[in-house]
């Protein structure tokens, strides 16, 4: 090429460097897939991707043919004869396939030619002057570098190639034109680096000396982490009198490039013109030092190069290189000694300074102005450690692996992505101070440089004069406006300047005037802090080649998670996913919908992950919560005031061996995290083999300590905790959850019905009027459970707060299901004794005719049994109702008093279903109603269809007499008897009271009859037959007489619908009043 013939300023190197940089990136991705797929448009990591010619048995022997004679084509040969039946197909599957390799020899004509032109020209290369050309010279020389070795680590190359060019050839009749060429390129570059080497003899001169100019800013970047700490690199506190001044530096770009960038252009740039190692110190003192620095260097994604043995490989056969050899040998000694260490460092330092510089902008943004450029060198040293780290990690060698496992790695990562995140939110900050630089400082020096030029050619003269001007017409107003920046044209023209002042014999040479270049990159440094932010942090932060190292990646996430105090850094994770996609290239665009699904399967899995994390540490906290109120329950204090009492009167009572009870303040020592997942649901510890259940009380301190930590999570996180709540806590009063779980209304209803109550059927337990409980009756077989602790005041009040009133709600209706099942049996019993009970309703007034009349009865014991159980049930929800009330009372007393207020005030004339649904609202808040709306939906349901309106109704009315007439048997039972202290009957015939009111006003509301009229029926029946035992002279059958007698009084006082008016005009007051007197009398004899 003839320089007389060769113009510089016409050959567009800057153009040609951006183009061929960009497009060698591209090639580079399309390569990479076919190495690890087999198919070229797939990461699928599938072996079965491979194209089928090259595993098919009915090709493999015509394969291996092409692969040896390659690249000789010999079409007639008998192991070709099945390719003529698949040539189409090979040539339609295997084309996409081929021609990116024809791309890759293109690609390489093409920076083979540009390089020459360069060598022509003379480029003067200096990295602190002409910042962009140096920097995309060397960038395109590690690019066709990495691009030609990793095609020769792609196996099927040949094959490939090969069999495509068979199958044109018996299609065509000839060889495809690129062939001959690309099959040479393949064989040539067996051996990539040692045919580039022979290829870069006359790049020498300019290769050399674009690294050497390395010499100042690659050994600064290269220091140990002691040596930062005595800089006291990156901290905007070590001098708070320059705080507000702009970081500055002859060399800005260079200050935030990658050193694994600059260790690459070193270790593959002086490999390339090795020569210049024999002559040159500075050469050989960066080889050296970039050597002892890593192990192996990343090639492309997660393809590395391992530098030591791949050196001295080449220099091996070079006569004279001994020397040489001998520097790879201990460099490596010293990578494998010391580089992890030093790295190790690094990383600790930088946790700490990122740490500083993320907590002060935090507080102080505007400081992103001035210090911007800490902010993005911050991001590319920790990058740059980050990957190191990554591909060390997996290619380590085994002797010093720890020195490769950073269990902290996580927080380094977050305090970069809390930067990332200080420069895009506070972008604005940053452009409104930039743009005022711009306009206000650097147009003006830049201005007065350029008239202090000696020569200014018109074209130099005409780009710096446009420099000037666009600089100068910046404003903070367009920044207000929002107006759009973009300073690319800007920036290619610096590049293009930089490219026509560089080569030899410019009229205005660049290597003369040092100073234009410094304070050019300086002003282009400033325009990205203007319009390039998000290119930029891609520049220096992007760590997207976590997208290739999975396995890895997880690995550190987990140990993320499992140290206490590096997972509140592992949002960095998920986050870093956001990363994957800025590897890819619009020269392999199918990749990206790959990338793009891994990036949220990753994101996903992290978040999931975090959020079990969450929800165990934070069960873990309400365990240990609901533990400590525990220990506050009035039931443990027992043991320690016992323990006291007995320390005073000197007595032994613990036995041997039992363990010392925990003082308080232990709960303050630190405890290793422990793996809890627990509900609410499961704080009921319900067991239905042994139908043990925690005490409603106790569920409830439970539940307040879990909510009280779970309510300061809100002082971290913006979560609604009440909503929260709401939702949990509502689904609870439901008999199923949305999951279709059992709540702990369910359970509690359950338990109830079949425990508690149960155990008072058969007997074992007893209601007790004065205590508003059921107690425990002492029997034979003792119960598992004391029935006062769970149906006393406050444990109904402690289950109404858990179930509240639609779990509440919940209960009345089971046990109303019960009591209806109980009212149809008694129907049953009516039925049988029907005629009998119709005649003794008219006959009360006739002693001899009841009598008769009585004996004819069946199951008179059946109807007491099933109406006292009745009683009951009615007097456990009379303790579940007034709970209720009280509960709502302290929580809603407004709307209770109001709600109170209407029942109060219903006019008698009211008709009685607006009547029914006033008792209905009364009765959801825990009033007591006249007349039960539930029990007269649980009544109702059990009309039938074969019986008329007229007969159910003398069913009701024969039952009250039923009842009526068998409350004289009573007498004769042994337990019926009274007692003062429980103001009741221990086989709960109190209950009676209860029993009979409810079921008469229910019934008779149903079948429209006048509930106080029968009423006053079954008051004349029942004083008629008790009367008549008083005349009695069996003393086995009058035997708790007076404790029968005051059952009447106990009707009456629970009736709204009876007086003791009428009372005395049926039963003497007198009678009662010796009754009264009798059982008080018998009381205090039994006591004593």
């Amino acid at each position: 090429m003839s320089r007389s013939v060769l113009q510089p300023s016409q050959q567009k190197l800057a153009e040609k460097l951006t183009i061929l940089n960009d497009r060698g990136v591209g090639m580079l991705t399309r390569l990479y897939n076919i190495k690890k797929q087999g198919q070229v448009w797939k990461a699928c990591g599938d072996p079965k991707a491979k194209p089928s010619y090259l595993i098919d048995k009915n090709l493999e022997s015509a394969v291996k043919f092409i692969v040896r004679k390659f690249p000789a084509v010999e079409t007639r040969n008998n192991n070709l004869a099945q390719l003529q039946k698949e040539k189409s197909e090979i040539l339609k599957n295997l084309a996409l396939y081929y021609f990116t390799f024809v791309d890759v020899m293109e690609f390489k004509d093409h920076v083979c030619e540009l390089l020459n032109t360069i060598d022509v020209c003379q480029v003067f290369f200096d990295i602190t002057v002409n910042f962009d050309l140096t920097k995309n010279y060397l960038d395109l020389i590690i690019t066709y570098t990495t691009l030609m070795i990793l095609l020769s680590r792609i196996e099927e190359r040949k094959a490939i190639i090969g069999l495509y060019n068979y199958a044109h050839e018996m299609t065509h009749g000839a060889s495809d034109r690129e062939y001959p060429r690309l099959g040479q390129m393949i064989v040539d570059y067996e051996n990539p680096l040692k045919k580039m080497m022979e290829e870069f003899v006359p790049h020498s001169k300019s290769l050399s000396d674009a690294l050497i100019s390395l010499q100042m800013v690659y050994p600064r970047r290269n220091l140990s982490a002691d040596q930062w700490r005595n800089a006291q690199l990156l901290s905007l506190i070590s001098a708070p009198s320059t705080m507000l001044n702009p970081a500055q530096s002859d060399t800005m770009p260079c200050e935030y490039l990658s050193l694994d960038a600059m260790e690459k252009w070193i270790i593959f740039g002086f490999i390339l013109c090795h020569g210049i190692l024999n002559s040159d110190a500075t050469a050989l003192n960066l080889w050296k030092l970039a050597l002892q620095s890593s192990s192996c260097l990343a090639l492309f994604r997660d393809e590395v190069f391992h530098i030591h043995k791949a050196a001295e490989d080449l220099f091996v056969n070079i006569r004279g290189y001994n020397k040489r050899i001998n520097d790879i040998r201990e460099c490596k000694e010293a990578a494998v000694s010391h580089a992890g260490s030093m790295h190790r460092e690094r990383r600790k330092f930088l946790r700490s300074a990122l740490k500083e510089l993320a907590t002060v902008l935090s507080d102080q943004p505007g400081l992103l102005g001035p210090k911007a450029l800490f902010v993005f060198m911050a991001l590319s040293f920790a990058r740059d450690e980050i990957i190191w780290l990554l591909r060390h990690a997996d290619n380590m060698p085994k002797k010093s692996a720890d020195d490769f496992i950073d269990k902290h790695i996580a927080e380094l990562i977050f305090y970069m992505e809390e930067l990332r995140a200080h420069v895009r939110k506070y972008g604005p900050v940053m452009q409104r101070y930039y743009v005022q630089y711009l306009s206000g400082f650097d147009a003006v020096v830049l201005n007065e440089l350029v008239q202090n030029l000696s020569v200014c050619p018109e074209d130099e003269s005409i780009i710096m004069s446009s420099f000037v001007n666009t600089m100068t017409s910046l404003s903070v107003k367009q920044v207000e406006d929002g107006e759009v920046f973009d300073f690319r044209g800007m920036r290619l023209d610096w590049f293009r300047l930089q490219a026509y002042t560089s080569v030899s014999k410019a009229s205005l040479g660049l290597a003369d005037h040092r100073e234009l270049g410094k304070m050019m990159n300086t002003i282009i440094f400033h325009t990205k802090m203007v319009d390039s932010l998000v290119e930029m942090l891609v520049e220096t932060s992007d760590l997207s080649i976590f997208c290739f190292y999975s396995r890895a990646f997880e690995k550190m996430f987990q140990q993320c998670l499992e140290l206490p105090s590096q997972s509140r850094y592992s949002i960095a994770f998920p986050l870093l996913c956001t990363h994957f996609m800025s590897c890819t290239h619009e020269l392999c665009p199918e990749e990206r919908h790959h990338i793009g699904d891994r990036s949220l399967s990753l994101c996903n899995m992290f978040l999931d992950e975090m959020a079990k994390q969450a929800r165990n540490l934070i069960t873990d906290i309400c365990t240990e919560q609901c533990t400590l109120s525990d220990q506050l329950l009035p039931k443990h204090c027992a043991k320690t005031i016992s323990q006291a009492v007995n320390k005073k009167s000197k007595k032994q009572t613990g036995k041997k061996g039992e363990p010392e009870r925990e003082k308080p303040g232990v709960e303050s020592m630190r405890k290793n995290r422990l793996v809890v997942t627990k509900s609410i649901v499961g704080m009921t510890m319900y067991s239905q083999a042994t139908q043990e259940i925690a005490k409603p009380s106790e569920l409830l301190t439970s539940v307040r300590a879990y909510m009280t930590v779970l309510q300061s999570i809100e002082n971290y996180v913006q979560i609604d905790i009440t909503r929260v709540f709401n939702n949990v806590l509502l689904q609870q009063t439901q008999h199923l959850d949305s999951h279709g779980e059992p709540t702990i209304t369910s359970l509690y209803t359950n338990w109830y019905l079949e425990t508690l109550l149960r155990q008072v059927s058969n007997g074992h337990i007893a209601y007790f009027p004065a205590m508003k409980a059921f107690v425990n009756l002492p029997t034979e077989n003792e119960l598992t459970f004391n029935a006062e602790e769970y149906s006393d005041i406050s444990e109904m009040r402690a289950l109404s707060e858990l179930l509240g009133p639609y779990g509440m709600k919940f209960l009345s209706e089971s046990l109303m299901w019960h009591i209806s099942s109980q009212v149809a049996e008694l129907k049953k019993l009516v039925v049988e004794n029907v005629e009998v009970l119709t005649q003794m309703r008219t006959s009360f007034d006739k002693p001899d005719q009841m009598a008769a009349l009585f004996k004819r009865l069946s199951s008179v014991d059946s109807v007491l049994k099933r109406m006292t159980i009745i009683g009951v049930i009615l007097s456990f929800r009379s303790l579940a109702q007034e709970a209720l009330r009280d509960v709502l009372s302290y929580h809603i007393p407004f709307l209770v008093s109001s709600i109170e207020d209407f029942k109060d005030h219903i006019p008698r004339e009211t008709d009685m279903k607006v009547a029914m649904n006033v008792y209905e609202l009364s009765s959801a808040a825990g009033l007591p109603c006249e007349i039960d709306p539930a029990l007269v939906v649980a009544l109702s349901s059990q009309k039938s269809e074969n019986i008329s309106p007229e007969e159910e109704y003398k069913i009701a009315c024969l039952l009250m007499v039923f009842v009526a007439v068998s409350l004289p048997t009573l007498a004769s039972n042994v337990m019926s008897q009274y007692s003062p202290a429980i103001e009741g009957h221990c086989n709960n015939i109190h209950c009676l009271a209860k029993a009979i009111n409810q079921i008469a006003a229910a019934l008779f509301t149903i079948h429209k009859g006048s509930i106080e009229d029968r009423l006053k029926e079954f008051l004349a029946l029942a004083s008629s037959s008790l009367l008549k035992i008083g005349q009695e002279t069996d003393k086995t059958t009058t035997r708790n007489r007076e404790s029968v007698y005051l059952l009447l009084d106990m009707i009456v006082q629970e009736s709204p619908f009876l007086t003791m008016d009428l009372l005395e005009s049926c039963f003497p007051y007198v009678l009662l009043r010796n009754a009264y007197h009798a059982v008080y009398k018998q009381s205090v004899t039994s006591s004593a």
